[in-house]
């Protein structure tokens, strides 16, 4: 039962975050005549405001991963059940799927589509490693009190700093793709983007542990509060 509460979480947490972000994205460029800067302004405001509240919703459920990436970090650290991985994966990318679903369904678009917006190249891919590797050493390094405003601030940051506005998240990537607008990625462009997360998220549980002080020296650490823990 405890596990199928988390599960719940995760994929109603990660449909919802993808629903603002392809819902948002629709209706800023429905509002942005045409106007690429505004539209992604609107899409990255939404986008900050819900993740923010969708952590501090589900995260003392599941921990709020949302996100295969933070998953798979998760249980190599043992922060969480190894058993429970595959469940995990399942229920973001369905949910993923199901978000991008929602957001058609309310602005009156066809349900199932598969975007045709590239995003490729060494750039991108580039990006996405950068933009992935600085999401997991937030999580990793953020005091447990914080992680939802420092997360969202981030992925703030990054909509604008990388040049691929920040996917960071292999399951939005799975659920943009569903969807032919502003915030889809075409499917030949998926792999990459997945790709280059996996190796972000990897070399940032490698600097995580270079920065950590050793063994010895974290016993003589004052132990913090145990509050439950917060990921995206």
């Amino acid at each position: 039962m405890d596990l199928r509460r988390k599960l719940l979480a995760e994929g109603l947490g990660t449909a919802l975050l993808l629903a603002i972000v392809i819902g948002s994205g629709v209706m800023a460029e429905r509002l942005a005549g045409g106007n690429a800067a505004i539209a992604l302004l609107a899409n990255t405001l939404a986008t900050v405001g819900g993740l923010y509240v969708l952590i501090e919703v589900f995260g003392p459920v599941s921990g709020a991963h949302f996100n295969p990436a933070v998953s798979l970090v998760m249980a190599w650290r043992g922060e969480m059940a190894r058993s429970a991985l595959l469940s995990y994966l399942v229920a973001q990318l369905a949910g993923a799927v199901l978000g991008a679903w929602l957001a058609h369904a309310m602005f009156d678009m066809t349900l199932l589509q598969f975007s045709t917006k590239p995003r490729t190249g060494t750039g991108q891919w580039i990006a996405e490693g950068v933009a992935t590797f600085g999401l997991l050493l937030v999580i990793l390094r953020a005091p447990a009190s914080r992680v939802a405003a420092m997360v969202a601030a981030y992925i703030g940051a990054a909509y604008w700093f990388t040049a691929s506005t920040s996917f960071a998240n292999p399951a939005a990537v799975v659920g943009r793709m569903f969807s032919d607008s502003f915030a889809g990625i075409a499917p030949s462009s998926a792999p990459g983007f997945v790709v280059a997360e996996l190796i972000g998220a990897a070399l940032a549980v490698g600097v995580h542990r270079w920065l950590s002080p050793p063994a010895d020296e974290r016993r003589d650490i004052p132990s913090a509060p145990s509050t439950p823990a917060h990921h995206v």
